[in-house]
């Protein structure tokens, strides 16, 4: 167990979500002068906690491994795939969700007395501009984390 405290690459890693995650709560506080902390466990929004998450594995272990390492390699391919994953299919996802919460409220009138279909979450992906903040926040961490001397 106590090696598991001790790997500093998933410190980094985890490090860099929650700095995202309580910044998602920090921007909807000043944007919309309100408290949200819910947002503390959404998916979505601005920055990207997918993106802040893998960029700060792969930066950890590109500095501490070396860039040609096998380790910096498998960290690199799948944190391309997240994020690639994140700006398109589940960003895409979450732009369904709201045409489809938009139709079901068009065509309110024709369902049946009584049911209430749930709105789908919309916020699901990520646009550009969140992934690169996300990424920013998760090379600090793996720098950060990587001087520590992990």
């Amino acid at each position: 167990m106590s090696s598991l405290f001790a790997n500093t690459p998933l410190w980094a890693a985890l490090i860099a979500t929650v700095a995202a995650q309580i910044l998602k709560v920090a921007l909807v506080a000043l944007t919309e002068r309100r408290w949200a902390f819910e947002r503390l466990l959404d998916t979505g929004g601005m920055p990207s906690s997918h993106s802040a998450t893998v960029t700060a594995l792969v930066t950890y272990l590109g500095i501490t491994y070396g860039w040609n390492s096998p380790y910096f390699a498998v960290a690199a391919v799948f944190g391309s795939i997240v994020i690639y994953d994140a700006t398109g299919i589940r960003r895409a996802a979450g732009l369904h969700a709201e045409m489809i919460n938009d139709l079901v409220k068009e065509l309110a009138h024709l369902l049946d007395a009584g049911f209430q279909p749930q709105a789908l979450k919309t916020l699901l992906g990520h646009t550009y501009p969140q992934v690169l903040v996300g990424m920013l926040i998760g090379a600090t961490s793996g720098i950060l984390i990587s001087l520590r001397g992990g």
